[in-house]
Protein backbone atom coordinates (compact mmCIF):
# COMPACT_ATOMS: atom_id res chain seq x y z
CA UNK A 1 0.00 0.00 0.00
CA UNK A 2 2.92 2.31 0.74
CA UNK A 3 4.16 2.04 -2.87
CA UNK A 4 0.71 2.92 -4.20
CA UNK A 5 0.49 5.99 -1.97
CA UNK A 6 3.98 7.12 -3.01
CA UNK A 7 3.07 6.67 -6.65
CA UNK A 8 -0.16 8.64 -6.28
CA UNK A 9 1.67 11.50 -4.57
CA UNK A 10 4.15 11.68 -7.46
CA UNK A 11 1.53 12.03 -10.18
CA UNK A 12 1.69 15.52 -11.65
CA UNK A 13 -0.79 17.48 -13.74
CA UNK A 14 -0.62 17.11 -17.51
CA UNK A 15 1.53 19.77 -19.21
CA UNK A 16 -1.26 21.42 -21.23
CA UNK A 17 1.13 23.87 -22.96
CA UNK A 18 3.24 20.97 -24.21
CA UNK A 19 0.11 19.12 -25.31
CA UNK A 20 -0.97 22.18 -27.33
CA UNK A 21 2.51 22.42 -28.83
CA UNK A 22 2.36 18.73 -29.74
CA UNK A 23 -1.02 19.23 -31.44
CA UNK A 24 0.39 22.12 -33.48
CA UNK A 25 3.31 19.91 -34.51
CA UNK A 26 0.95 17.09 -35.50
CA UNK A 27 -1.18 19.55 -37.49
CA UNK A 28 1.89 20.70 -39.45
CA UNK A 29 2.94 17.21 -40.55
CA UNK A 30 2.36 16.23 -44.18
CA UNK A 31 -1.00 14.57 -43.60
CA UNK A 32 -4.60 15.71 -43.26
CA UNK A 33 -5.20 17.25 -39.84
CA UNK A 34 -6.60 14.72 -37.39
CA UNK A 35 -6.14 11.84 -39.83
CA UNK A 36 -4.31 9.69 -37.27
CA UNK A 37 -7.38 9.77 -35.03
CA UNK A 38 -6.92 8.41 -31.51
CA UNK A 39 -3.18 8.01 -32.10
CA UNK A 40 -2.82 11.82 -32.13
CA UNK A 41 -4.65 12.07 -28.80
CA UNK A 42 -2.41 9.38 -27.30
CA UNK A 43 0.68 11.24 -28.57
CA UNK A 44 -0.51 14.44 -26.88
CA UNK A 45 -1.26 12.63 -23.62
CA UNK A 46 2.16 10.97 -23.55
CA UNK A 47 3.86 14.31 -24.15
CA UNK A 48 1.73 15.90 -21.42
CA UNK A 49 2.48 13.08 -18.97
CA UNK A 50 6.22 12.93 -19.58
CA UNK A 51 6.82 16.65 -20.03
CA UNK A 52 8.95 15.90 -23.11
CA UNK A 53 8.51 17.05 -26.70
CA UNK A 54 9.77 13.76 -28.11
CA UNK A 55 9.27 11.12 -25.40
CA UNK A 56 10.81 7.69 -25.81
CA UNK A 57 8.73 4.76 -24.64
CA UNK A 58 10.58 1.64 -23.55
CA UNK A 59 9.05 -1.84 -23.46
CA UNK A 60 6.10 -1.00 -25.68
CA UNK A 61 3.29 -3.55 -25.81
CA UNK A 62 0.36 -3.78 -28.19
CA UNK A 63 -2.74 -5.69 -27.13
CA UNK A 64 -5.09 -6.92 -29.83
CA UNK A 65 -8.40 -8.06 -28.42
CA UNK A 66 -11.34 -9.60 -30.21
CA UNK A 67 -14.67 -11.04 -29.18
CA UNK A 68 -17.83 -12.34 -30.71
CA UNK A 69 -20.74 -10.34 -29.34
CA UNK A 70 -23.28 -11.77 -31.73
CA UNK A 71 -22.84 -8.87 -34.17
CA UNK A 72 -22.67 -11.26 -37.09
CA UNK A 73 -24.90 -14.22 -37.64
CA UNK A 74 -22.92 -17.43 -37.88
CA UNK A 75 -24.38 -20.26 -39.98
Amino acid sequence: MKKIMETLQNIEELDQALMDQTQRRLDNLTKPQGSLGRLEEVAKLIAGMTGKKNPSLKNKVVFTLAADHGVTDEK
